[in-house]
């Protein structure tokens, strides 16, 4: 991979970071689930795909890692409380049209 995009990813992982910590939202409802007596520990996982774009801008192909993936296991299901955890870290997900 290289070095530029090694540090654009960098960039990326670290503004996600920063954005969760700035966020008083979030930090407020970890302090109600530490005032209600819980330890809390906090993971997210992202999985970010890239494509080299052809010269023309247009994205052309599969996105690196996702390409052996069959669409039936791409799909998400998306409950009410993942959209609002989404929405509260101001994240869009674009709905799939039928």
């Amino acid at each position: 991979m290289d070095e530029r995009l090694k540090e654009l990813m960098q960039d990326l992982g670290n503004a996600i970071n920063e954005s969760l910590s700035d966020s008083d939202r979030i930090a407020a409802a970890i302090g109600e689930i530490k005032r209600g007596g819980y330890d809390v520990f906090l993971v997210l996982e992202a999985t970010i795909g890239f494509n080299k774009r052809d010269g023309h801008g247009e994205d052309g192909g599969e996105m690196h890692g996702l390409a052996n993936v069959p669409d039936s296991l791409r799909k998400v299901k998306w409950t009410s409380q993942d959209q609002k955890f989404l929405k509260a870290l101001k994240i869009s997900v674009e709905e799939e049209s039928k």
